[in-house]
């Protein structure tokens, strides 16, 4: 049973064959409506955020006050976020201050947004990265997936796994600057096969950041992933999630495709800037 998966992944040897036989398309409700938000469906949503910043004007007033919301997220709840994701030039800000809190400190690495440094650089900058965060999120250079490098990606990808040690590693696909679905599925697998904890869409600085329509077909790899090797990997949409109603329809999503035990910080994120603003006015609204 997929519920019972263990919630690591190690990875498993390159299959070219499994990326042959990826499905094509993975279909989805676009009118779906979502019905009104309880206090819980709020709760839930900001249980599994990764409250970011990644501007070019962060300082460190702002980057603390990031972290002050991370463990305060709405007023009179008891949920925390599942993590502040910062720049790596402000990990070293409140590490210890988030995680007697709960919280997770999180960090982007890889030669963030882009992928496109020498390996060895990106390679040096996760390993020092995982030595202050709780997780990485490296990203992906994407012109190994748009010319169907999928071996080159794997080595690339397992290296990345392999220089944060036993930190655990989202992976960042780029999902809007893939043509159609099934190269999603397959960069995703890929990623999955070299050990990857999460797939994540978007850096958030791409012109299509989370859709709904990645989304599903990632649901399709990571469900298919794990029936195949009976490990559990993560989701992790991101970018352009700003309102509470957006992120239910990804908590929806994931609870349809994946089921309920996929809801947890363990294998769902929700990376997002804007989105905890929206929480609070839905959850003050309901307060009064």
């Amino acid at each position: 049973m997929i519920a019972n998966l263990p919630a690591t992944n190690p990875g498993v040897p390159f299959d070219q064959a499994w990326l042959d036989q990826a499905p094509q398309s993975a279909s989805f409700d676009r009118d779906r409506e979502v019905g009104e938000l309880s206090p819980e469906d709020l709760a839930l949503i900001a249980s599994v955020l990764d409250l970011t910043s990644l501007n070019s004007d962060d300082t460190e007033e702002k980057i603390l006050g990031l972290m002050q919301d991370a463990v305060e997220p709405l007023q009179g709840a008891s949920a925390k976020v599942a993590g502040a994701c910062v720049y790596p030039a402000f990990l070293h800000l409140g590490g210890t201050w988030l995680r007697d809190r709960g919280v997770k400190l999180v960090t982007v690495a890889g030669a963030f947004p882009h992928g496109l440094a020498p390996l060895d650089s990106r390679l040096a900058e996760i390993d020092l990265c995982a030595r202050m965060a709780d997780e990485v999120d490296v990203a992906t250079p994407r012109y190994l997936a748009l010319e169907a490098r999928w071996e080159e990606l794997y080595f690339e990808v397992q290296q990345m796994v392999h220089a944060a040690k036993n930190t655990p590693v989202k992976v960042i696909l780029g999902t809007g600057e893939q043509p159609d679905q099934q190269m999603i599925y397959r960069a995703a697998t890929v990623a999955m096969m070299a050990g990857a904890s999460f797939v994540k869409t978007s850096t958030g600085k791409e012109r299509v950041n989370a859709t709904l329509e990645a989304g599903a077909i990632l649901c399709r790899a990571i469900r298919d992933y794990s029936k195949r090797t009976e490990f559990r990997v993560g989701l992790k949409p991101a970018g352009g999630i700003r309102t509470a109603q957006e992120a239910a329809r990804w908590i929806e999503l994931v609870r349809d495709r994946l089921g309920e035990a996929w809801l947890t910080p363990a294998t769902f994120r929700i990376g997002a800037s804007a989105l905890l603003e929206h929480l609070r006015y839905a959850h003050e609204g309901l307060a009064g």
